[in-house]
């Protein structure tokens, strides 16, 4: 008989909303790629600050990635 292993998944861990201290630091930083708005989230498994659908200077909807420590680390057009 072969013994059967049951590996339980472990839950993955939710993006949460950013706090008001962060907001206030994110606000800036997101001015600072030309862009405005957008709903911003703590990523907590790839340690980072997430704003999706923010309206950019040229137009177009992006999602901006930040550091931990509010710095800028990509921008992608938002489909």
């Amino acid at each position: 008989a072969a013994a059967l292993l049951t590996i339980a998944a472990l839950p993955a861990r939710a993006d949460r909303p950013v706090t008001e201290a962060e907001r206030a630091k994110l606000v800036p930083a997101v001015a600072n790629q030309g862009c405005s708005g957008g709903k911003m989230e703590w990523d907590e498994d790839d340690k980072e600050f997430e704003v999706d659908d923010a309206r950019c200077n040229d137009g177009k909807k992006y999602d901006l990635k930040f550091n931990a420590d509010y710095t800028f680390k990509r921008k992608e057009l938002d489909d």
